[in-house]
């Protein structure tokens, strides 16, 4: 079976880099698959605001921070922490350095000229563009520089990206070290062209459950938008910062912060508290899963006083959650990855993402390449999933449409 990654990374040799050069191999298996008669929506995808930063950093309202932050910049050493990784494997990921060297046109902006160039190749109708750096933001010591700069990311975000491309959507940031903000985040960018939901940064210390956001979780439940946890690995962590190499904290550090909230959301009983209001639970992989379904079960059948509020097993609430499916685990046990499928209801509960451009991305072949899935299950988790899930239209994207035309 051809890989589903994909793995042509060498750096093109006409016209310098372009995304277009870099995915031909997942345009060929996009083509390969008849993706042009599936609907795909891919939920955890990224772009490097820090690009543009400057262009950012106009939208913070205070004048000190901002000029603070045209000043230092965004980068180690500057306004917010860094990751300070290696993940483009000094240089050998082509697609990091390259896309400062790619061409575009002045219009439309450079994000979604790259956005819609990697969305084709793949077959990609719709996605959920995330920011990168600043998803180190809920560790940043200075909680008014997380509030402003969410503030200004999310405001630029809407204005330049959504509000031009109906194909680009956003779960915009929400402060959580600022409940209050978080609150203000909701009420000035809710119902804002492309906001199909809001999302938390995982890796920070504060409890979900704490009634201080119960407010900004009822706003949500009221809108029918969803609460996403998007993982992520502070090098920082004083447990995480015992590995001694990029792959141990990569392995830990995307799980670990996702099990401590769900295992919160559950025993605090989030689920029976907010009913109506959908988490999604994005780029930890799936493997986790059946870890805590099973751990906390056992716990739970042992001390149920400790989680009064729940009326149900714990799985049988997290069977009702929705799961990002980037980076599938699947290299040698395909039984074990059949199982976490059934497990989680896959078919009505898992939404593809490529987390396209990190190293780990995957293609939409990663889930129609599946033995185990007939073709209903892949067409749901491909789109169908997210696009009842987000309210989205079914209808294909232009490119798609113009190729089915001319084909007659």
């Amino acid at each position: 079976m051809t890989t589903p990654r994909d793995s042509s990374n060498r750096e093109p040799t006409r016209g310098g880099f372009d995304t277009t050069q870099l995915l031909r191999k997942a345009s060929e298996q996009a083509a390969e698959r008849g993706f042009d008669d599936v609907l795909i929506i891919d939920v955890d995808a990224h772009h490097y605001e820090t690009e543009a930063f400057r262009e950012i950093a106009q939208y913070i309202d205070d004048p000190v921070m901002r000029q603070e932050a045209l000043f230092q910049g965004a980068g180690s050493g500057g306004i917010m922490s860094d990751l300070g990784n290696y993940q483009s494997v000094m240089g050998r990921i082509t697609r990091y350095p390259g896309r400062r060297q790619e061409q575009t046109p002045p219009t439309p902006h450079r994000d979604i000229t790259l956005t819609r160039r990697w969305m084709d190749a793949m077959g990609v109708d719709y996605a959920c563009l995330f920011p990168t750096p600043m998803l180190a933001l809920g560790s940043c010591p200075r909680i008014e520089i997380e509030v402003g700069l969410a503030r200004a990311y999310n405001r630029w975000l809407c204005e330049k990206i959504l509000a031009e491309d109906k194909r680009i959507k956003s779960m915009l940031y929400l402060p959580l070290n600022a409940p209050k903000a978080c609150e203000r985040t909701v009420e000035e960018f809710a119902g804002k062209p492309g906001v199909i939901g809001f999302m938390v940064t995982a890796p920070h210390y504060r409890q979900v459950h704490d009634n201080d956001y119960a407010r900004t979780y009822a706003m949500l439940e009221e809108r029918g938008l969803p609460l996403a946890f998007h993982a992520g690995f502070p090098s920082g962590d004083a447990a995480l910062s015992l590995t001694n190499r990029f792959i141990g904290l990569h392995t830990l550090g995307f799980p670990w912060f996702n099990m401590i909230h769900m295992v919160n959301w559950l025993v605090n009983g989030m689920p029976e508290r907010f009913p109506k209001l959908k988490t999604i639970w994005i780029e930890s992989g799936l493997a986790w899963i059946p870890f805590v379904m099973q751990r906390i079960d056992n716990e739970f059948m042992m001390r149920r006083s400790d989680a009064p509020l729940l009326k149900r097993r714990p799985s049988e609430y997290m069977r009702e959650m929705f799961y990002s499916s980037q980076p599938m685990e699947m290299v040698d046990n395909r039984k074990a990855l059949e199982l976490t499928f059934e497990m989680i209801n896959a078919e009505t509960q898992l939404l593809y993402s490529s987390d396209y451009p990190h190293w780990d991305m995957d293609l939409p072949s990663t889930i129609w390449d599946l033995p185990f899935l007939d073709e209903r299950a892949k067409r749901n988790i491909l789109g169908g999933n997210a696009q009842r899930l987000f309210g989205l239209d079914a209808t294909l994207s232009a490119p798609k449409l113009a190729r089915k035309k001319k084909r007659g």
